[in-house]
Order: C-alpha cells, then sequence, then structure tokens
C-alpha cells in the first residue's frame, strides 16, 4: 500500500492540516504491517486500521489539491484520483467472500492504478522542485518531495510483492511487502512532520 503528496508551494496555511492527515494516515500504515500487530488484534481490525488510514489520506489530498497551484495542480490531483482507488483497495480488503480468482481483480488491481498514480505524482513533484533552482533545491521542500518519492518507490515494490499467483495460491512475497509498506509509511510520516514544521505563511519552497 502506498500513499504519497505531491509539493506544495502555495500558502501553508493549510500545511498543518494536511500534515496531520497524512502523519495519522502514515501511522496506520506503518502499523498495520509491523511484525506481530495482526496476530494481536485480528485480521478484521488489521484491515481496518488500513483503510482508516486509506481515509485520512484522501481527506489530506482533497485538502491539498484544493489549495495547489500552478504546476502543483496536476500532481495532486493524480495524487487524489489514487488515493480514491486505495479506498477501494483498502475497503474491499476488508471483505471476506472472495474467492481465489477474484483477489487480483478486485484488491490488487485497484492498488497498482493508485501506487502508479502516486509514483507518477511524487516524480512530477520532485521534478517541479529541482528545477526551481539551488535555493529550494537544498530547502525543506525538496527533502519533503525527496523522502515522498522515496516512499512511493517503497509502496510500488511492495504492491508488486503482493500480487497473487493464483498458479500456486500465493502472493509473490508476503514479507517484502509488509516490510516495503512499513518503509514507505515511516518515510511518508517524516514528509508529513517536515510539512507541519513549516512556518505559517511561508511557501513550502523555505
Amino acid at each position: 500500500m502506498a500513499i504519497h503528496w505531491a509539493s506544495h508551494r502555495a500558502g501553508s496555511g493549510l500545511n498543518r492540516w494536511i500534515g496531520l492527515g497524512f502523519a495519522i494516515g502514515s501511522l496506520c500504515f506503518f502499523v498495520g504491517p509491523f511484525p506481530g500487530y495482526a496476530q494481536l488484534v485480528g485480521a478484521e481490525a488489521d484491515g481496518v486500521t488500513f483503510f482508516v488510514g486509506s481515509l485520512f489520506f484522501t481527506g489530506a489530498a482533497l485538502l491539498q489539491a484544493h489549495g495547489a497551484q500552478g504546476a502543483d495542480r496536476l500532481p495532486s490531483l493524480i495524487q487524489f484520483a489514487g488515493t480514491i482507488f486505495f479506498n477501494v483497495n483498502t475497503y474491499r480488503a476488508m471483505q471476506t467472500a472472495f474467492d481465489d480468482s477474484q483477489v487480483d481483480r478486485l484488491i490488487w488491481a485497484p492498488e497498482l492504478v493508485g501506487s502508479i498514480c502516486f509514483l507518477v505524482s511524487g516524480a512530477m513533484a520532485y521534478a517541479s522542485v529541482r528545477g526551481v533552482g539551488r535555493v529550494l533545491h537544498h530547502g525543506t521542500e525538496w527533502r519533503i518531495a525527496a523522502i515522498n518519492l522515496a516512499g512511493c518507490v517503497f509502496f510500488m515494490i511492495s504492491t508488486i510483492a503482493s500480487y497473487y499467483v493464483p498458479k500456486t495460491g500465493d502472493i509473490i512475497s508476503l514479507a517484502a511487502s509488509n516490510w516495503t509498506t512499513g518503509l514507505g509509511a515511516l518515510c511518508f510520516l517524516i514528509g508529513a512532520l517536515l510539512l507541519r514544521k513549516m512556518p505559517e505563511g511561508e511557501p513550502a519552497g523555505g
């Protein structure tokens, strides 16, 4: 599971709320695959953890898309679209009525589309920051964009590793999927905290 937000260079009045939403969502996605968590709370509660996290991501992405301007608008909209696919993915993952032949089509496919959206959005945001100039390249905005892009890569790896192989009845690598989900979520959590620390009224580029 992946989540990411595009670089936000509008006025930072919403940054703390956006950062809070992404921080809570990231924490859910960090805890969800953590070793022993599913065994402790049960598979149903573990699924709810991911779904609740996806809702916080969608709310934060909506706020960011609303406040994005210029070159930030398109990656923010792509990212927001990706969160909707993850809402679908995590909601369906809580269901138990799917047989093995439906898992890839109904659960994994939305996750793949969402991951692609986030990776495209993250790459666009990172390229945009690098193109602004040397000052922004070394500022807080560059650090946020870079760490979020790393998180996107981790989550794409997680998505690939979670593919269900019908012939064997297993996913490619559950361990790799869980660890890369956790690492990606940690990246997004750090980025969210950096965003919340930006001074009010200062452009995100610092």
